[in-house]
């Protein structure tokens, strides 16, 4: 996972998790009963809130975060010389001085790659022998094409020059997505089976990609991209087709975006390091 120090952004970087919570009004028997799903939402935010700010995720929370979620979705127990081969620094803590929502994610990315974000998330000239159409060096996976959208907004003031590739299947034909990916590519947003289909068929490369974004926002339904069996299984899928190796040699970091569950205690045993 990738080569950068733990805590630490690919060069600079911090980030801060932060939700508004939803005011308290009093309600009638009556109201309560006819309380909305997305007032349930509301209420689980509210519990990881303080201050209405959401708890800031530092890399050992989200490595522990990581680490159950792929034992539980694979169904395996790793060893102690598994759990150990994956490292803090493989996890890019963001900055605390920032919220953490839509309209704050492209401040974080630009913090995160430090005085070179420019020239290497805007700039839209390619580099022979250094940058190579289609592939990009930020890839962020969401559950939904209109989840992906939506995170898009916050990537405006990077994207004027080289815009974002949608990769995702909602009113996106494959040989359109190609056709995009021909071109130089800096943040690429998408869905974990459209993504893994165009790596697949070599017409989205990683040799680039630094940082993976990794969306944890919950739908109305409760759902995440952790939680919704079968795009859940597709981002396993693509995640140990592609990306872990890459990852435990330290060419790749990743970002878990949005708020930390509770009762994120890592399950399994990691030896004290050395």
């Amino acid at each position: 996972m990738v080569s950068v120090k733990a805590g630490k952004p690919l060069k600079k970087g911090s980030l801060k998790n932060s939700k508004p919570l939803a005011p308290k009004a009093a309600k009638t028997k009556h109201e309560k009963k006819k309380k909305t799903r997305s007032d349930n939402e509301e209420t689980k935010t509210d519990e990881n809130s303080k201050n209405g700010l959401v708890k800031p995720t530092s890399a050992s929370e989200q490595l522990s975060f990581f680490l159950n979620q792929f034992q539980s979705a694979n169904d395996i127990q790793l060893s102690s010389l598994e759990l150990e081969s994956i490292k803090e620094s493989c996890f890019l803590e963001l900055s605390k001085s920032l919220d953490q929502d839509v309209k704050t994610l492209g401040n974080h990315l630009q913090e995160a790659f430090g005085p070179s974000w420019k020239e290497v998330l805007s700039e839209k000239q390619l580099v022979e022998g250094k940058i190579d159409p289609g592939c990009p060096a930020v890839l962020i996976i969401s559950t939904s094409a209109l989840r992906s959208i939506e995170l898009l907004r916050g990537l405006r003031s990077l994207t004027t020059e080289c815009h974002v590739a949608k990769l995702f299947s909602k009113h996106m034909k494959v040989e359109e997505q190609v056709s995009l990916l021909k071109n130089r590519v800096n943040i690429a947003s998408g869905t974990p089976s459209r993504i893994k289909k165009l790596i697949d068929i070599e017409a989205l490369g990683i040799s680039r990609l630094a940082l993976i974004v990794l969306d944890r926002h919950v739908d109305v339904k409760g759902y995440s991209l952790f939680t919704l069996p079968q795009v859940r299984d597709e981002f396993w899928e693509l995640y140990k087709t592609y990306f872990d190796r890459r990852l435990l040699e330290g060419d790749l970091q990743v970002c878990l975006y949005g708020p930390m569950p509770d009762g994120n205690v890592l399950k399994g045993k990691r030896r004290k390091n050395q």
